[in-house]
């Protein structure tokens, strides 16, 4: 419990920190990629870790169960709640009460800002996949808070 909220409360000083380190940059995206950046290093070192003593993976819809249980279990205390995929490369995971938002207010007003608070987590998720050899692209949306869906769309090298 303690670990939880020290992660939530570094994740909010990360976002302020870097939103507030060059004015004018969050017009322009570059806070977005640049916490999609952080976390895509942070994503690559914890996977090395959680998988140093599993066997491999067969196929990229294990490594995405990978993903969305073990993996996310020990970074979020949870498991994803839906896992969806059109067999085509493109997976949507889907957490309906996804920690880093619930510091949110649950009223639209605070939608505009919830692609600063997706950012490093979709960096995390790429970075992950990445270190396991799947190529991958993660975008996150949020329609209510605080559940949202994370689309990992996988690119054939």
């Amino acid at each position: 419990m303690a670990d939880e909220a020290l992660f939530q409360f570094l994740h909010s000083e990360i976002i302020q920190y870097v939103n507030s380190a060059e004015p004018g940059e969050s017009e322009n995206g570059r806070c977005v990629s640049k916490l999609e950046n952080m976390g895509f290093r942070v994503g690559q070192g914890l996977i090395e870790r959680f998988t140093k003593d599993t066997p491999r993976f067969k196929d990229e819809l294990d490594v995405m169960k990978f993903i969305c249980k073990d993996f996310w279990t020990s970074v979020f205390k949870k498991q994803i709640d839906n896992l969806r995929t059109n067999h085509q490369g493109i997976y949507v995971l889907q957490d309906n009460k996804f920690h880093l938002l619930t510091q949110l207010s649950a009223g639209k007003q605070y939608l505009e800002h919830a692609p600063k608070f997706l950012a490093f987590t979709c960096g995390l998720v790429r970075g992950a996949l990445s270190n396991l050899g799947v190529k991958s692209i993660v975008t996150a949306e949020v329609s209510v808070m605080p559940a949202c869906k994370f689309q990992v769309m996988i690119q054939k090298m």
